[in-house]
């Protein structure tokens, strides 16, 4: 059974391209952190892919199969882009369409600091809800795949890069 307890907030991603830890902000997304946990405990981000890459700007996966199908989603939720933080290198924000509160499972990894992407008058934002605490490295790697259109997707790494794993880590081990 899924948990839905925001205190445990760490997440360890395995990619085929490495390992990277990721610590996400329950207090200043409450909303956003819930989503995503309930994803990292129902699996749902194993065997996806990267299936974006913009060097200087962003990686971003998270509901996407090896075949660039989009998996099953639960509804969207609220963005929670006003709470402050912002999108600097190294934060994880929600991915959306056009329409404010449309996120559901996909997320990115700023590359840079994006501050374009922050809420404003401008634009609502996307909504950041953690950071990288552990292997940045395995995401500028990352960042680093070859890209080009592939199965309709602009931006698509050439080679998959694969989600193995994304589980939530005990800070007290």
């Amino acid at each position: 059974m899924a948990q839905s307890s925001t205190q445990n907030c760490l997440i360890r991603f395995e990619t085929s391209h490495g390992g990277f830890t990721v610590e996400l902000f329950p207090k200043e997304a409450p909303v956003t952190v819930e989503n995503f946990l309930g994803y990292v405990d129902e699996r749902f981000f194993d065997d996806t892919i990267v299936h974006r890459i913009v060097p200087g700007f962003v990686i971003q996966g998270g509901g996407l199969d090896r075949e660039f199908r989009s998996k099953q989603t639960r509804a969207p939720i609220r963005n929670e882009a006003e709470n402050g933080l912002k999108n600097t290198r190294g934060t994880l924000s929600m991915a959306r369409t056009g329409m404010v509160d449309s996120a559901t499972s996909q997320f990115f990894v700023n590359l840079a600091d994006n501050a374009f992407l922050d809420h404003s008058a401008r634009d609502f934002g996307y909504a950041v809800f953690g950071r990288v605490s552990e292997g940045l490295e395995v995401i500028d790697k990352i960042a680093q795949v070859q890209t080009g259109r592939r199965k309709g997707y602009q931006d698509a790494p050439v080679e998959d890069v694969v989600i193995m794993s994304a589980r939530r880590v005990d800070p007290a081990a």
